[in-house]
């Protein structure tokens, strides 16, 4: 079992910055892949990025690459999302999930077993 709390979300300006971090409690942090999603009222919820449990492995959706960087800190047990050169269309609530499996996104958006509450972020133009 793993527990999952993101922070850092908020309000930022088009072209701003901002990290998340999302703490993780429980058994064998380093034995998961970490993703991270994104959902907007009334839309699916939007697989953004993930990194393999060493962190030499990321995926990142097209609409984020170059933007945005998934990194992880097993000692702390944390994973973060540094976001850059926002966009007002990258306002959503953010979540942190965890899976055991690694592979391509579209094997992966699946298998994620364990999920944070979320952290907004609202980007203005």
């Amino acid at each position: 079992q793993v527990q999952l709390v993101e922070s850092g979300g908020g309000l930022v300006q088009a072209g701003g910055s901002l990290r998340l971090s999302c703490a993780a409690s429980g058994r064998s942090f380093s034995d998961y892949t970490m993703g991270w999603f994104r959902q907007t009222p009334g839309k699916e919820r939007e697989f953004v990025a993930c990194i393999n449990w060493g962190g030499a492995s990321t995926h990142y959706a097209d609409s984020v690459k170059g933007r945005f960087t998934i990194s992880r800190d097993n000692a702390k047990n944390t994973v973060y999302l540094q976001m850059s050169s926002l966009k007002p269309e990258d306002t959503a609530a953010y979540y942190c999930a965890a899976t055991r499996f690694w592979g391509a996104p579209s094997f992966l958006v699946t298998k994620f077993d364990y999920w944070g509450q979320g952290t907004q972020v609202t980007v203005s133009s």
